[in-house]
């Protein structure tokens, strides 16, 4: 994704997407690998164990994680809290309903989250891998960026892809094939090192996620009071659930 959400704090304005999944392509392409670099480049560390040595868990960080026995989903937020909010909420959400694995790494800092951004292709904590090896099925949430209220689906399990799109249609959400760059399909992208090698990913725009949330609200306090979620939160989580049944 690329990492121009204001409410994120991130620094690098790339198109449309936010900060998660900058660096994938369907193709080599000359403007897909510009992308790649644009979005490594932008990191401030190359991977957690960089991050862990100049961030303090439990102060600029902390990573959270529930791994029922036998799950087959997992749910993941890897730039989750103050980096790409509300993927935290949504992802732990979605994952307490079906009682499904979760995992978040999750940006405490009162400012400037972006310093805890990996881009997804090197999101390597050691505790997010060995828990998604366990699982066949992950949903990867993310924040893109946009004015128009829209969900880019994303990953390299497509069948899933379709149905999540679906679902998500039938109860009235946007959704749209992503653009260059934040298609998740890279096989190092973390939505994609389960026990299959394919993820779906789910890159939702500023303004629908701020329709999650009443008075559009995006800011740490407000989204993590249960009661300021609107119904459009919980049928969107309903909807990516739905399709999920049976799996």
């Amino acid at each position: 994704m690329n990492r121009a959400l204001p409410v994120l704090g991130l620094v690098l304005a790339l198109p449309l997407a936010a900060c998660g999944t900058a660096g994938e392509h369907r193709s080599a392409s000359p403007v897909a690998a510009q992308r790649t670099a644009a979005a490594e480049r932008a990191d401030k560390y190359r991977n957690y164990a960089e991050l862990s040595r100049r961030e303090k868990e439990g102060r600029d960080y902390r990573r959270v994680l529930r791994s029922p026995r036998n799950a087959r989903v997992a749910h993941i937020a890897v730039h989750g809290g103050g980096i790409e909010p509300p993927t935290t909420q949504l992802a732990d959400h979605a994952a307490a309903r079906r009682g499904d694995a979760y995992y978040s790494f999750v940006g405490l800092k009162k400012r400037g989250n972006s310093a805890l951004h990996l881009t997804s292709t090197r999101f390597d904590e050691p505790k997010a891998l060995k828990l998604l090896r366990g699982v066949k099925y992950t949903v990867s949430w993310h924040a893109a960026k946009g004015d128009r209220a829209v969900t880019y689906v994303g990953g390299r399990d497509t069948a899933l892809a379709r149905k999540v799109t679906a679902a998500l249609r039938a109860k009235g959400f946007a959704v749209a094939t992503p653009p260059d760059g934040i298609e998740g399909t890279h096989p190092k992208n973390i939505a994609n090192r389960n026990a299959r090698g394919k993820g779906l990913q789910l890159e939702i725009s500023t303004a629908q996620r701020k329709r999650f949330f009443r008075d559009g609200r995006l800011d740490a306090e407000w989204i993590n009071n249960p009661r300021n979620r609107t119904r459009a939160f919980q049928d969107y989580v309903k909807a990516v659930n739905s399709a999920l049944a049976g799996l």
